[in-house]
């Protein structure tokens, strides 16, 4: 989003198509660059690559780091084609179907989201729940939205707003990690040059097995998340990293170090990035805040967004939907380029690294919202990380619940509103009551998995 903001006064300039196609390269390209800190250093070059960094991560500290950058590669391609493919055959289609999902609707998604999140990131399911009661309280810091009234801002003027995202993460991910580095210095074993070329970096046989069903499956999913109002490329990556921990045959492995932690997201915010495209073009609808500038982008161009854009004008459509598989292959060679000479970072020593890392964690608090009190929300957030880290207490629910808790919170008061107070606006579509059914059957399935182990193991001893 910030990148389209800076981008946007320079394309006054050019020619409508021109200019679109500019800002729509930054915004899906992004999807392919975030994954490659957040693998390398822990720290997430956007919200959507915060599911990447928990396997990640992990793969670049047993020595995988090609791999999982090869990994996040092709799954983005993948999942990217998807969407495109999906944008330039049913666009159209796929906004009005998106138009479906209406506040009660979205309410009810983020309700399903969120009541799997504690116990699928976390080996300990107390332990998961802590954490997501941590992101839930601090997300109703700032001024609450429908009443105009501050909530827990402890008279401070910088939390009226809310506890930024970017420090937050950066501090929990990234800062975290150097207070890690520092306190273990003694620990720390001599690392040696990696020098590794492209091939070396290419996936075997097997594990693109492992991960062609997985960047198909959220490919569509994501593309689908995209199409919602207000979802974006965040909501995807989580969902889909929710999702596969639960169905996938090596979920056991996911947050440990799995290539199926990293296909998963990745594939599914690009995705989402190529599927938010059509609520905004057929509809005039941005799907998540990125596309909301290119929407002023589009009318400041003289262009209006609507079913009628596709056929008054087809010369500025079809271009920007064939730019976009254009700039799907040049991300992923830039990608796969950048590899062998990324992956180097991993073995630069931890003298170096922490003051490095620092940098770039200050440097990148202090430019979210340009001032110091995001520096030290992030040292906070470093603390908070770190010690959860002593007491493993896993970080993503946390994340997924301070990113959840805001959309909830709007669409539930927006359905209140609609109805004056009358609950039954939550299961009166269809679409309503099929994620009730599965919200119902998420919550019991841990249940029904220990009955069935239980009678399992008094087979076995019978």
């Amino acid at each position: 989003m910030t990148g389209v903001s800076l981008l946007l006064p320079i394309t006054f300039s050019m020619k409508p198509t021109t200019a679109i196609i500019a800002l729509a390269a930054l915004y899906y390209s992004t999807m392919y660059g975030g994954s490659f800190s957040a693998i390398l250093l822990n720290i997430p070059g956007d919200s959507p690559a915060v599911m990447t960094a928990i396997d990640g991560n992990c793969l670049a500290r047993k020595g995988k780091a090609g791999k999982a950058l090869a990994t996040a590669t092709i799954s983005s391609f993948i999942g990217g084609t998807i969407g495109i493919l999906i944008l330039t055959v049913s666009g159209p289609m796929l906004a009005e179907v998106g138009l479906k999902f209406s506040s009660p609707e979205l309410a009810l998604l983020v309700i399903f989201a969120m009541t799997s999140i504690g116990w699928m990131l976390g080996d300990d399911v107390l332990s998961g729940l802590l954490a997501t009661g941590l992101g839930l309280m601090l997300a109703t810091i700032g001024v609450d939205q429908a009443v105009g009234m501050s909530r827990y801002n402890f008279k401070m003027v910088n939390l009226l707003s809310g506890v930024s995202f970017v420090p937050l993460v950066i501090g929990i991910f990234g800062f975290s990690q150097v207070i890690e580095m520092v306190t273990e210095r003694g620990k720390e074993k001599e690392k040696k040059d990696i020098s590794i070329k492209i091939r070396d970096c290419c996936l075997n046989k097997e594990e693109m097995k492992r991960i062609l069903p997985i960047s198909l499956r959220q490919g569509f999913i994501g593309t689908f998340v995209g199409v919602m109002p207000g979802a974006g490329a965040t909501t995807a990556s989580f969902l889909a990293y929710i999702m596969e921990k639960r169905v996938n045959k090596n979920r056991d492995q996911m947050g440990k170090g799995a290539i199926e932690g990293i296909s998963a997201p990745e594939s599914a915010n690009n995705a989402a990035a190529a599927g938010a495209f059509a609520p905004l073009l057929t509809l005039g609808i941005p799907g998540s805040s990125t596309t909301a500038i290119l929407l002023g982008g589009l009318m400041m161009w003289g262009l209006r967004p609507g079913p009628l854009l596709f056929t008054d004008n087809p010369d500025f459509v079809w271009p920007l939907i064939s730019s976009m598989y254009l700039g799907n292959i040049i991300c992923l060679l830039i990608s796969f380029l950048c590899i062998p000479v990324l992956v180097r970072a991993i073995s630069v020593p931890a003298s170096l690294m922490v003051p490095i890392i620092t940098a770039v964690c200050v440097m990148g608090a202090y430019a979210a919202n340009n001032t110091m009190f995001d520096v030290w929300l992030m040292v906070f957030a470093g603390m908070l990380g770190y010690g959860m880290r002593l007491a493993k207490i896993p970080s993503a629910p946390l994340l997924l619940a301070f990113v959840l808790s805001p959309m909830l919170e709007k669409y539930v008061r927006q359905s209140f509103d609609m109805t004056h107070g009358n609950p039954s606006i939550f299961w009166q579509s269809g679409i309503s009551r099929t994620f009730i059914v599965l919200t119902v059957i998420m919550c019991l399935s841990p249940l029904i998995k220990k009955l069935f182990a239980g009678q399992k193991r008094n087979r076995t001893d019978k």
